[in-house]
């Protein structure tokens, strides 16, 4: 039988659907574009959809942020949010989530606050390097010295944990992500682009903006200052890691890695310049006959879609894409519950296929996304009416060469 373009809408949470329902379509619909296989999809540990989104979101308390973010166990004493999934697909813009926490203690909020301005800085970086993201910005990967082992060893207790942690829910705390990036490059040597790009199959907040990013600050390329990952950590982060872990007595890691910056490279250009933001404002309003929505905004507060209540939506899950990925089926789980959900209320095609073939014909209306792949397939579509991205800051002329020198140069416009 041949593949069907138009899918039905995925089971909706407000119909009741449970996760498993939801695996259940995505099996049958795209399972065969997934890294596990029809028999392999599961959900994550995030439930999709503005319901879920607005639930966390409520739920967000940052007291005690600035002193427990980077606790990895007992689980129960981790101070992270677990809001980074919503954000990462525009369920909850970065100036929602900023507001949110107006009335935390000042040092939790501060540092809450922080978190959320690297995350805009990522996009920013993204919006101005594009694919460049993928090439060391500053420097070489260090030399590693010599290891015989897989980057990431199962008979270590806490690579085993924190990797099976990640394909199991598909989210880790970010004291986690640093020591599967350092383990994997600085001191195992492998090519940090082969392991960002397994974290990000599995990360159901996966962005290449964040994600690549958070990997080459990790490394090196991007800050010329290797982190490095030794049993300290673990010790003072999860000590029952290696309280239970068969080489606590040889431990592999128990000293800090030998790690010297890279050589420095001839990168994208850093310093300042103008980084493209998309419209300030609505473009072309009415125009559009049908919503162009993506993953990077797939929430209810979309400008596009909020435009116009009535118009219908279409999502397509880009083939030739998701072919060449091999995300976990646990990503397209989120995104399934997340558009079955908007299908329970209003309008919604969900398609499969190559994006400007399955739009080919449409008027369309679309919320601008920082990232190259909307651009591109913009140009080849019917775009006849674009709404701005939801910015926590407004991109200007700024350097983007460090986190540092990007917020002192978007000075004003950084949100008090």
């Amino acid at each position: 039988m041949g593949r069907v373009p138009l899918l039905p809408a995925p089971p909706s949470p407000a119909d009741g659907a449970t996760p498993a329902d939801t695996a259940a379509w995505v099996s049958a619909h795209l399972g065969d574009l997934t890294l596990e296989g029809p028999d392999g999809v599961a959900p994550g540990a995030f439930r999709g959809g503005q319901s879920a989104a607005d639930a966390a979101l409520a739920a967000l308390d940052v007291t005690g942020y600035a002193r427990d973010r980077s606790t990895v166990l007992p689980v129960r004493r981790r101070g992270a949010s677990r809001v980074s999934p919503y954000v990462r697909h525009g369920l909850l813009p970065l100036p929602r989530v900023w507001d949110a926490v107006a009335g935390a203690p000042p040092r939790d909020r501060a540092k809450y606050r922080d978190e959320l301005l690297w995350q805009e800085y990522a996009r920013h970086l993204y919006a101005r390097v594009g694919r460049g993201l993928r090439d060391h910005l500053r420097f070489d990967q260090p030399p590693a010295a010599r290891w015989d082992d897989e980057p990431w060893p199962e008979r270590m207790n806490c690579m085993a944990t924190v990797v099976e942690e990640l394909h199991r829910d598909g989210w880790l705390v970010n004291q986690t992500r640093m020591w599967l990036a350092s383990q994997w490059a600085v001191r195992a040597g492998a090519d940090w682009r082969d392991g960002e790009a397994e974290t990000y199959r599995h990360l159901l907040d996966g962005s290449r903006a964040a994600n690549g990013l958070g990997w080459q600050w990790t490394v090196g390329t991007g800050s010329g200052k290797p982190y490095g990952f030794s049993r300290w950590q673990v010790e003072k982060r999860a000590p029952e890691l290696c309280a239970g872990c068969a080489l606590r007595r040889a431990c592999p890691i128990e000293q800090w890695p030998e790690a010297s910056p890279g050589r420095r490279v001839d990168g994208p250009e850093l310093g300042r310049g103008p980084v493209p933001g998309g419209p300030p404002a609505a473009e072309g309003a009415g125009a559009g006959e049908w919503v162009w929505l993506t993953a990077e905004s797939l929430g209810d507060e979309d400008p596009a879609l909020a435009a116009d209540a009535t118009r219908p939506a279409v999502f397509v899950f880009d083939e030739p894409l998701l072919a060449r990925l091999r995300l976990s089926g646990k990503r397209l789980v989120f995104l399934a519950e997340t558009l079955g959900e908007l299908a329970a209320h209003r309008p919604v095609e969900v398609r499969r296929g190559p994006v400007t073939g399955e739009l080919a014909g449409r008027r369309l209306a679309a919320t601008w996304a920082p990232v190259p792949g909307w651009g591109r397939r913009a140009a080849g579509l019917d775009v006849a009416e674009v709404h701005p991205w939801p910015w926590l800051v407004r991109p200007g002329t700024t350097s983007v060469n460090s986190f540092s020198a990007w917020r002192r140069d978007a000075g004003r416009a950084v949100p008090r």
